[in-house]
């Protein structure tokens, strides 16, 4: 374990700093999976909204 001042600083401080980057990266890559994920959802709602409005007007004929 450093002595100095400083030594000891940046000893308390990149532990901290590390855990901090891999909770951000963390968050960020399942913020990120989440939004494509919704995306993903609502264009296959999209597509089932536009067969269900053919299959209806096919009834409807």
């Amino acid at each position: 374990m450093p002595e100095d001042f400083w030594g000891n600083a940046i000893f308390s401080l990149v532990p901290t700093v590390l855990f901090g980057l891999l909770f951000w990266f963390v968050f960020r890559a399942i913020i990120r999976s989440d939004r494509a994920e919704r995306e993903v959802a609502a264009q296959v709602e999209i597509e089932e909204r536009a067969k269900r409005a053919a299959a209806k007007e096919r009834a409807g004929s």
